[in-house]
């Protein structure tokens, strides 16, 4: 999932304070493993008894809650948990935009950016290689230059595409 599933503001935490919201724990099931249900409702059966001992509670409970589905949902990314992070973090231009796309129904803005990105990234990885190819044959640092910038290159194309098609 995307990079801030670990944060206070990110989608697994906002879903988390939703089926707190409206008692419905079904607005976080989406982002937990079908085998972590048990533990989901358990820890969100919880939370809610606990929320209404008192104010400070509640807000111990809450975050605990929130721990719980961003650690279930990590591993069932098969990713560690880490803890959470706090809001507003500095995600890049990626998130907002596929965020955006969504909302908006609309993914050109999106394309064009990755298209954009992907475009220069390659070309500057290209433009670095041809740069090196003449060398002399006994220079071998330079050698070992194109080498290194060429290998980049076709390295970098090969895993752009790999991840493209990864399903």
């Amino acid at each position: 999932m995307a990079p801030h599933c670990d944060t206070m503001d990110g989608p697994v935490v906002m879903a988390a304070e939703m089926a707190l919201e409206m008692e419905n724990v079904s607005y976080v099931l989406p982002f937990v493993p079908r085998r972590a249900e048990a533990e989901i409702k358990y820890a969100f059966d919880r939370t809610l008894s606990v929320r209404e001992l008192s104010e400070e509670a509640a807000e111990i409970a809450d975050y605990w809650f929130f721990e719980t589905a961003v650690r279930l949902h990590r591993e069932g990314e098969g990713k560690p948990y880490t803890g959470l992070k706090p809001a507003g973090q500095d995600w890049g231009p990626v998130v907002k935009k596929a965020e955006k796309a969504i909302e908006k129904e609309d993914p050109t803005e999106i394309i064009e950016f990755i298209l954009r990105t992907v475009e220069a990234e390659l070309l500057k990885r290209f433009d670095d290689a041809v740069s090196k190819r003449g060398y002399d044959v006994n220079d071998v640092d330079a050698a070992r230059d194109y080498v290194g910038a060429m290998l980049d290159f076709v390295l970098y194309s090969h895993h752009l595409y790999k991840y493209i098609i990864k399903k």
